[in-house]
């Protein structure tokens, strides 16, 4: 049974991502020649990682089991917080609500030395920024 969950969901993955490099990203993106990337290349790069990664796992499913219930409760927090994250950048900006939502995530699943905190809250979103709003050229929230 888990290997027709893996193939479908392999599947499904592998549509998506095709679905999306043919038909969502060339006709939601618009191209702007102003910046030194395309708008496109990102989304498209993931794309087709995410068509690919789908692709692998319909034809070669992993032999899992269930993952424990506290696992899928801390899975369930991870995504409120996600939620909550999207909410709050409407309001507050990517600016000021990424860092925390770093620091969270990090701290949720057992960071505890400093420079690995301090890198993931400052260089992961200052080098997110770096790339949207200076590179492309793109206004984050």
């Amino acid at each position: 049974m888990q290997n027709i969950i893996d193939r479908a969901s392999g599947l499904f993955f592998l549509i998506f991502g095709l679905v999306m490099y043919f038909f969502v990203i060339p006709s939601q993106v618009e191209l702007d020649e102003a910046g030194m990337l395309r708008p496109d290349t990102l989304p498209n790069a993931l794309s087709v990682i995410i068509a690919i990664c789908g692709a692998f796992v319909a034809l070669k499913p992993a032999q899992v089991t269930l993952p424990p219930p506290r696992q899928m409760a801390l899975t369930l927090v991870y995504v409120a917080l996600l939620c909550v994250a999207i909410y709050a950048m409407a309001y507050f900006g990517f600016v000021y609500v990424s860092p925390v939502l770093a620091l969270l995530i990090m701290l949720m699943i057992g960071e505890r030395r400093p420079l690995w905190l301090l890198g993931g809250v400052l260089v992961l979103p200052s080098t997110i920024w770096f790339f949207v709003a200076q590179l492309l050229e793109r206004s984050l929230p």
